[in-house]
């Protein structure tokens, strides 16, 4: 897949079209808003929703594991959706993905429906910490603030923006956002839904299109 290069802080990161942001030189892989267990939420108040969200979410999560090499894995908020996501059949294709990765480094920084849904349990050997995570070169948050730390990598937000083309085409993708003091990463899960933010002149965008991530900005 055609991933994008570019530099953020004076650092060099990949941007993953699998809504990803790899760090080589720290052998980082960030993403965020996963909101796993959102589809049995759903299903639990009996709104009839696709079943297969979370095992197409560990199989893309895989794929940027796989091609990035990523050693550490940091999840930026929003693991669950709701407590009443945390289905057996959701936990336990969770539970076997995790036993495939045992060497891999995990870290939560909680996000405001982490504090709903509960920390993941403590046998996946996840990490949880509350935002903002001062770590490595940057600082690690869920909500988008600016910090005197370090440069804020994010998620919060859902980011998309809305591409207009000729003939009144209009089409709205998901994409990563970097400001001069904080980065915003694309949800990285597939029932989340997005928002359309407005970028300031300042601001570099990129969309994932597809098996692409494309500058725009």
């Amino acid at each position: 897949m055609p991933d994008l290069t570019t530099t953020i802080a004076g650092e060099s990161v990949l941007l993953m079209p699998e809504r990803a942001l790899y760090w080589p030189r720290g052998g980082a892989l960030f993403v965020a808003d996963l909101h796993w267990g959102k589809a049995a939420a759903f299903r639990a108040a009996a709104i009839a929703v696709p079943e297969q969200a979370t095992a197409a979410d560990l199989a893309r999560l895989d794929a940027a594991l796989e091609r990035s090499g990523a050693r550490q894995l940091y999840l930026l908020g929003d693991l669950f959706h709701a407590r009443s996501g945390r289905s057996d059949p959701t936990l336990a294709a969770i539970a076997a993905w995790r036993a495939r990765h045992p060497e891999l480094a995990i870290v939560l920084v909680r996000g405001n429906h982490d504090k709903h849904a509960g920390d993941p349990p403590a046998d996946w050997g996840i990490d949880c910490v509350s935002e903002p995570y001062p770590r490595l070169l940057f600082v690690l948050r869920h909500t988008p603030e600016p910090d005197e730390r370090g440069y804020v990598l994010a998620g919060h937000l859902h980011p998309a923006v809305a591409l207009h083309g000729r003939g009144r085409q209009r089409e709205r993708l998901p994409c990563f956002l970097f400001g001069q003091q904080y980065g915003l990463l694309p949800a990285f899960g597939s029932f989340t839904g997005s928002a359309t933010i407005q970028p300031t002149a300042q601001d570099r965008v990129f969309v994932v299109a597809g098996d692409s991530v494309i500058a725009v900005q």
